[in-house]
């Protein structure tokens, strides 16, 4: 080949080889980075794209509808807005080494933080909500990586939302209960089929897809839409409660004066919630002969948890399925014996309270009053009587003396533990609960401190009785028996008397009779308190002979038999013992030394002192003053209990107000 011919081929090579050149770069030009040049290969109308994961598998893409994108709030913007990595057009394309893929909250982020220095003026609630969700999703248990795909989160926002089709409506619009009516199929369709199927089949699926019920439940309403919880979780299963309570206020509040609800609202998950009765996605009716809670099926629904196979728990009997876990007290016609029993506490309460308050404020007026005028009470004159006015009148023996104490004690441990539980919605509730240990161990030491109050009850009772038995000179209706007789009732008719000034105070004998009715007071809390609280601590046992509505009753006229006690005990006993005029300051120590002066004495029970006077045997009864260590101790323990009790009265307080929801 000649040098000039071999000069022109290579010309026409170097020349076509341009030409070629050329044409490739006119056609990557024509392909350009917008989005009618992506949409050309992923609008799915050509074969499908798969590309590799981190997993060393292949995912295909799924494409992308024009029509969909078009109606969703990123409509407008660029496919390169969100994918900044991508830089070319070729079916593999390059990416930048430097540039991250975007992800939704880190974007979102960057708008809110420019919105924040735009003018206040400028509202983007949107976005801050977006902002907010996005922070919550970081938390939830759908931002931990996936079992399969250690690589990947268990689901992402386009996972829910599709990043192309992003559209929520505002709440309150036609256009936003079609988009909720779609929520199970897009939780199910992906990942949870078997929740979806369960769904489709309860009442909440049969209201919200096929009856278009936009207020019945949907996935989300239950398990929050970005703050996902694993539902073994005990935030979850706490949490949970109250998710369905907005929906059925009636019920969750039902469900929070049981033992279940108490100890959920204390904090605590292991009580039965609502899905362990209901479940969580096969909610059926009562009456449907497939649903948890049908008569047929609520024992063994019962015995899911109520089980000898779990620690410290028994199986259900017959008398579980009668139990009404959202019994009220003001529908007869369902819960008749729940409507009688409250009416019949009410009435007691308001008759207790009333009388004695206003017993007490009219004393207090009156006692003040004459203290303030200089008036006493006429005593027998002491003259000419061989009597030590140093001495003291001996009123208690030491046995009583260590009876009252270990009574005190009991019962202020059972105020505390009972209580806590009864009022457990109130915010100091749950505080005091975790101090002391959880529920169980709260109602540990519930039933050791009732075992002392009972044991204490039944000592007294015993030593009380085989001592009046053997004493044949003993007078049931005398005047050293605690029987009530017709001198109370005088004495209390009295005793309003002087109150208004028309008449003098009654001159006491040995027991009073408000010291009378605290005395037998105890009689009736001991079986009403103690036989409820029997029957609850042992259900298995009362629901073998018993039918459930018991537990209902027991349980009520528990918990509204101890707040009665304990609001007399810490306002009644202690302002006639420790807080009447003539007691200041307190308190009164005569059931801690036993003794009082002869000067109290002859105050508080003119009409005993003046028959041991006359009989001659007062001074039997006499003995030294207590040692000043005695006195001292005393005193402070009394401050201590009494504080206590005080304190002990403003939880009470508190919970009682917080429960009537004031």
């Amino acid at each position: 080949m000649t040098i000039k011919r071999f000069s022109t081929v290579a010309m026409a090579t170097l020349l076509l080889g341009a030409s070629l050149v050329w044409q490739a770069g006119a056609m990557a030009e024509s392909v350009k980075l917008d989005n009618a040049g992506c949409l050309s290969c992923h609008d799915g109308k050509k074969e499908k794209i798969e590309v590799p994961t981190p997993g060393d598998e292949t995912r295909t893409l799924e494409p992308v509808v024009i029509d969909k994108m078009q109606k969703s709030l990123h409509s407008k913007m660029q496919c390169v807005d969100c994918h900044k990595e991508i830089i070319d057009s070729q079916a593999k394309h390059q990416k930048a080494k430097d540039v991250k893929p975007a992800s939704c909250p880190g974007c979102h982020e960057k708008l809110w933080e420019s919105a924040q220095n735009e003018a206040p003026s400028a509202k983007k609630d949107r976005l801050q909500l977006v902002v907010n969700n996005a922070e919550h999703y970081k938390n939830s248990f759908h931002a931990r990586p996936d079992t399969d795909n250690p690589w990947r989160p268990k689901a992402t926002c386009s996972d829910c939302h599709s990043s192309h089709y992003f559209h929520v409506p505002p709440k309150g619009t036609p256009q936003r209960d079609a988009w909720r009516k779609e929520v199970p199929n897009t939780c199910g369709e992906k990942c949870h089929e078997d929740q979806l199927e369960s769904f489709v089949e309860s009442v909440h699926g049969e209201e919200a897809l096929e009856k278009d019920n936009a207020k019945s439940a949907v996935c989300t309403d239950c398990h929050s839409s970005h703050d996902i919880l694993n539902t073994s979780s005990d935030n979850f299963k706490l949490t949970n409660v109250n998710a369905c309570g907005t929906c059925h206020a009636e019920k969750l509040k039902s469900y929070a004066d049981t033992y279940h609800g108490q100890v959920n609202r204390l904090g605590f998950a292991y009580t039965a919630r609502c899905s362990d009765c209901h479940t969580g996605h096969s909610v059926l009716p009562a009456d449907n002969k497939d649903s948890s809670i049908h008569p047929k099926n609520r024992l063994k629904t019962c015995q899911k948890c109520h089980s000898d196979k779990k620690p410290g728990m028994r199986t259900a009997t017959a008398g579980f399925v009668s139990f009404a876990p959202h019994a009220t007290t003001h529908d007869f016609k369902k819960y008749p014996e729940m409507y009688i029993t409250s009416k019949f506490m009410v009435a007691l309460l308001l008759v207790v309270f009333a009388y004695f308050w206003t017993h007490s404020l009219f004393w207090f007026y009156r006692e003040w009053k004459d203290r303030q005028q200089g008036k006493t009470v006429p005593h027998i004159k002491t003259q000419g009587l061989a009597i030590d006015e140093t001495k003291h009148f001996r009123r208690f023996h030491w046995g009583w003396r260590v009876a009252h104490l270990s009574l005190i004690l009991a019962v202020m441990t059972l105020v505390l533990t009972g209580v806590t539980v009864l009022y457990a919605q109130s915010a100091w509730a749950p505080v005091v609960a975790k101090a002391l240990g959880g529920p169980k161990v709260m109602g540990f030491i519930h039933r050791i401190a009732a075992a002392t109050f009972v044991g204490l009850f039944l000592g007294h009772l015993i030593y009380v009785l085989q001592k009046l038995l053997r004493d044949k000179t003993f007078r049931w209706f005398g005047p050293d028996s605690l029987v009530p007789n017709w001198k109370d009732l005088g004495d209390a008719l009295d005793m309003f008397k002087w109150f208004f000034g028309k008449g003098d105070k009654p001159k006491f004998d040995r027991f009073t009779y408000f010291e009378k009715f605290d005395y037998w007071a105890v009689f009736w809390g001991v079986n009403v308190i103690g036989w409820s609280g029997l029957m609850l601590a042992f259900p298995h046992v009362t629901a073998q002979y018993l039918p459930g509505w018991v537990f209902n009753v027991a349980t009520l006229f528990h918990g509204e038999e101890a707040f009665l006690a304990a609001v007399f005990l810490f306002t009644v006993h202690f302002f006639n013992n420790h807080f009447r005029p003539d007691k200041l300051p307190p308190p009164d120590i005569v059931m801690f030394t036993g003794t009082q002066s002869l000067a109290e004495f002859r105050h508080e029970h003119p009409a005993q002192y003046q028959r041991l006077v006359e009989s001659g045997e007062l001074g039997k009864h006499l003995v030294d003053a207590p040692s000043t260590a005695m006195t001292v101790g005393s005193k402070l323990l009394g401050l201590v209990l009494l504080a206590i009790g005080l304190s002990l009265l403003a939880l009470v307080s508190v919970g009682f107000f917080s429960h009537l929801g004031l």
